[in-house]
């Protein structure tokens, strides 16, 4: 079928979205692109919506899918749902001309969801310079934007802590204050960014914190203190974490198996072992898996893992 067919196709409500048909609309040619752009406007909105989380699913299932041409479109689009979903669906992206677009949603979007959408998904932009894999000039972009929305006391709590877990991973001094200052504040969700971005930054210097808040009784603070210390792979925090493998809350459990995966040592795979048995399925998988990480850290080049 025609290119400018299937966008006809598109906007008659009437005809059935199929994945046949929604793969038109892999890796468009910069023509096709403009086409599209021009022609969005005049798909109906529930259709727009339709398409975009559809299309968002089927890059989940297969990586070699390519949507950006719809997913930049859509960051756009009058609607904040769809421009949470563009969002989304250009999670795995990494290029550059992503950078400006996020930035103006963070400083600009009506819709606080959306704000807190492009604040994490700026996250990665930070990893990339921490590997040494983005300019410093774009860097400086993210963090001035990120820090904006940060130091912002207007913007709503989950802005502010979706920018902290996003620029975690610097490891500027400003940010060190920054995760230490949301901590002891008295907003809880900024105490949650906080336990996040400790994790991202992987520093030791925030164990003895992450260990305390294991025993807290909020579970989402004992998962988000559990997700925390495994990028810090600090085998001082095994013992710690061997409580939470029989916590109430199975999601708990989870970030707590993960961690031990991640962090690995005869201790840790000691621990894990016996869950690969455990009654919860999922909590069999989540071991399994755990298992596999720490065998593979320390032996990368084995064929099987030893478990």
């Amino acid at each position: 079928m025609e290119f400018s067919n299937y966008l006809s196709q598109l906007k008659d409500p009437s005809a059935k979205l199929s994945v046949t048909g929604l793969q038109q609309l892999d890796a468009l040619e910069p023509e096709q692109g403009e086409s599209l752009r021009h022609a969005w406007p005049e798909i109906d909105l529930e259709r727009r919506r339709q398409v975009v989380r559809q299309l968002a699913d089927l890059t989940e299932d297969n990586v070699d899918l390519n949507f950006d041409a719809v997913f930049f479109t859509a960051l756009n689009d009058e609607d904040a749902h769809l421009r949470g979903d563009a969002i989304r669906g250009l999670w795995e992206y990494e290029g550059r001309d992503l950078i400006g677009p996020l930035l103006g949603l963070l400083e600009r979007d009506e819709e606080p969801d959306v704000r807190a959408k492009a604040a994490l998904a700026l996250g990665r932009f930070v990893l990339l310079f921490a590997f040494g894999q983005l300019r410093e000039s774009h860097f400086r972009k993210v963090e001035q934007g990120l820090r904006g929305a940060l130091e912002d006391e207007l913007e709503v709590d989950e802005v502010r802590a979706r920018a902290l877990e996003a620029i975690g991973a610097c490891g500027q001094p400003w940010v060190s204050e920054a995760i230490q200052q949301a901590y002891e504040s008295e907003a809880p969700r900024l105490k949650i960014g906080a336990l996040h971005a400790m994790g991202r930054s992987c520093e030791p210097r925030w164990q003895p914190l992450l260990i305390d808040e294991l025993s807290s009784d909020d579970p989402e603070l004992r998962y988000e203190a559990a997700i925390a210390l495994g990028p810090v792979a600090d085998r001082g925090a095994v013992p710690h974490l061997a409580p939470l493998l029989d916590d109430p809350d199975l999601e708990v459990r989870e970030a707590a198996i993960a961690a031990l995966g991640q962090i690995g040592g005869s201790e840790a795979k000691r621990l894990l072992r016996p869950l690969l048995r455990d009654s919860s399925p999922s909590v069999q998988e989540a071991a399994a898996a755990a298992v596999a990480e720490a065998a593979f850290a320390e032996d990368p080049l084995s064929a099987e893992y030893r478990l």
